[in-house]
């Protein structure tokens, strides 16, 4: 089909009493010089005695040069690729299943003829640009922002890592390699990606957090900024793996899935900006989505922040006012929560009005928590990969100039790119979708995946490429803490104290953020937490404070016994309440306790070492 016109250029047709179909038009007429012809269908309607009239009133119509004709969302998508070399929506509509419907439905639903549905469309839209969005600022910003984020990691990790992973540490990594050594084959190296499978001692222990620090910097400065990408990941891999127990927690998940995603950032595809988002989405989707599967009563009941700042695993002074507010605002405060995190992710994926209420939305949220709790450099990593939902022409309203030009990096087209790189980022998108999906599937449906996709999760979980996100899906509801003391003659107890955890009930709550101090954290586990590592874990901390080992008692505020250690021990179990306002200025105390008994957590460990007692205070 086509039209009796000695025109051959492509015509797009379009009702021109429609609002939103006119400013669309206008848009695209802006750089399309002269490639498509504007035509309202009442000019055409001769012309194209096939077309129902009521069709061509309904939707947009694209007819191409070889005379075949598209309408509604699929001439949008035509429209797109001829004009803005956009065509990746193409691709999605003709190839993803699902997505051919979803925007046709949208699309016909924003041209139903009622003004309020076209003035909310036109908002959505609104102010389209001539040129294709940029994103040189928004990546130049955000691996500066990556750079901090891992420098404070490092320094957080390193200054623990002996305690935690060393030979007279916690839980000592060298011993843990020589056992895998001795029970995998060359597999090992693929389920324990490190660098430590070369050097495992101390010393090894204390120079990759340095060297993490050293390259954080160059990010920084941007320095070789792949290599120094691609150096941060394995490093901070090989770190996690160190850390076993104590490094399994979603912020290091997050660290390393949005390090590994940066390395491709510098001067590559603006597919990975939509990686970004599609990893920003999961992280606050899959967040509320976990508090629903949890079925847990405090978030169906709106009473979560009732008890939340109270029994979170670090509180600081903010916690403590937070908790003073009244139940009413608690309750909205949960339920906003609830609404930010289930039905706002979403809007990530729209047009710049909505997406930039949505990136405002988790800012906003993302600050009340850093106000109100200790959650180290999870609340800082998700403000900036807020960025993405922005444009560098949003930036530049509030960057000054020369800064704006230092933060740059550039992001060449796609066309411009070798196809080597096209394909790599091609697949390496599908594979993150493809696993992420999966992942999405498991936690929505409480099933796992079938074989073999399951060994294609197995194998790649070790990388932690792609995650399951899932922040604080059951609240506790009381505060229980064990208060660990030791004697010379089981007589006389002096109690050890953490640097930040609730231990006297007059000490204000402290304020560690972007700081993990991964043995306190690790301590609110313990009388919740009865798998086999935690325990292990917990043993070993115990042994190591028998022992007096320099490297776990340099985790603590002080250690009680510095000439020689301890012959007993016992762990006795306290509830921990935060006190009122009146109570506070009264005794000047910000907990209240209440002691419950001796903790018996590893009842081997008693007939094994009769140091450790169990009784009471």
């Amino acid at each position: 089909m086509a039209l009796a016109t000695h025109d051959d250029r492509p015509l797009l047709i379009y009702d021109d009493a429609c609002s939103i179909c006119r400013a669309w038009v206008s848009y695209w007429q802006q750089f399309t010089t002269g490639k498509v012809r504007y035509v309202p269908y009442r000019d055409v309607l001769d012309r194209l005695p096939h077309v129902p009239r009521e069709s061509l009133e309904r939707a947009i119509h694209f007819l191409n040069e070889d005379g075949t004709l598209s309408s509604g969302a699929h001439a949008a998508y035509k429209v797109l690729e001829q004009t803005t070399g956009k065509g990746h929506w193409l691709g999605l509509y003709r190839f993803l299943p699902g997505f051919a419907w979803l925007a046709e439905g949208i699309f016909a639903f924003f041209l139903i003829p009622n003004s309020a549905i076209q003035r909310m469309g036109l908002w959505l839209w609104r102010r389209p640009s001539p040129k294709p969005a940029e994103y040189s600022l928004v990546s130049g910003l955000f691996l500066r922002l990556l750079a901090l984020i891992y420098l404070v990691a490092f320094i957080s990790i390193g200054v623990q890592i002996l305690g935690l992973s060393g030979s007279e540490g916690i839980f000592p990594f060298a011993e843990a390699l020589r056992h895998v050594q001795e029970q995998q084959g060359l597999e090992r190296y693929w389920f324990y990606p490190t660098v430590f499978w070369v050097n495992a001692s101390d010393l090894a222990l204390q120079i990759i957090p340095i060297l993490g620090c050293v390259f954080a910097v160059a990010l920084f400065f941007n320095h070789l900024p792949r290599l120094s990408l691609i150096c941060l990941f394995v490093l901070y891999l090989s770190l996690f793996h160190a850390g076993w127990i104590v490094m399994n927690f979603q912020w290091d998940y997050l660290l390393l899935e949005a390090g590994f995603l940066a390395i491709f950032l510098p001067g590559g595809s603006r597919i990975v900006i939509w990686l970004f988002r599609w990893l920003l989405f999961r992280l606050r989707f899959l967040s509320g989505a976990a508090k629903l599967i949890s079925q847990d009563p405090s978030w169906s009941g709106l009473t979560a922040l009732n008890v939340y700042f109270e029994t979170q695993p670090l509180p600081h002074l903010g916690s403590w006012y937070a908790h003073q507010l009244p139940e009413w605002m608690l309750k909205l405060g949960t339920g906003t929560t609830l609404f930010v995190e289930l039905m706002v992710p979403f809007m990530m994926f729209l047009p710049r009005g909505p997406r930039f209420i949505a990136a405002w939305a988790t800012l906003v949220l993302q600050l009340l928590i850093i106000a109100t709790s200790n959650h180290n450099f999870l609340n800082l990593l998700t403000i900036a990969l807020c960025l993405f939902l922005f444009d560098d022409r949003a930036l530049r309203r509030v960057i000054p100039a020369r800064a704006a030009s230092w933060l740059s990096v550039p992001l060449p087209p796609d066309k411009t790119r070798r196809p080597w790189r096209n394909a790599l980022i091609g697949s390496l998108s599908g594979l993150i979708i493809f696993v992420s999906g999966l992942q999405i599937w498991e936690m929505l449906s409480a099933r796992p995946s079938p074989e073999p996709v399951a060994t294609l999760l197995k194998g790649i979980k070790p990388f932690r490429i792609v995650n399951k996100y899932h922040v604080f899906p059951i609240i506790k509801t009381e505060r229980m803490e064990l208060v660990i003391k030791g004697s010379l003659d089981g007589q006389q107890w002096q109690t050890y104290r953490f640097k930040y955890k609730p231990g006297d009930p007059s000490r204000r709550p402290q304020l560690v953020i972007p700081h993990q101090p991964r043995i306190d954290w690790m301590m609110w586990f313990i009388p919740i937490n009865h798998h086999p590592m935690m325990q292990r874990w917990f043993e070993g901390l115990l042994y190591g404070l028998l022992d007096n080992s320099p490297a776990i008692t340099g985790l603590l505020e002080s250690n009680p016994f510095p000439e020689q250690p301890p012959r007993y021990l016992r762990i006795d179990t306290y509830r921990y309440r935060f006190t009122d306002m009146q109570t506070r200025t009264t005794t000047g105390q910000w907990w209240e306790r209440e002691y419950l008994g001796p903790f018996y957590p590893l009842p081997w460990l008693e007939s094994a070492n009769p140091t450790i007692y169990h009784s009471g205070p």
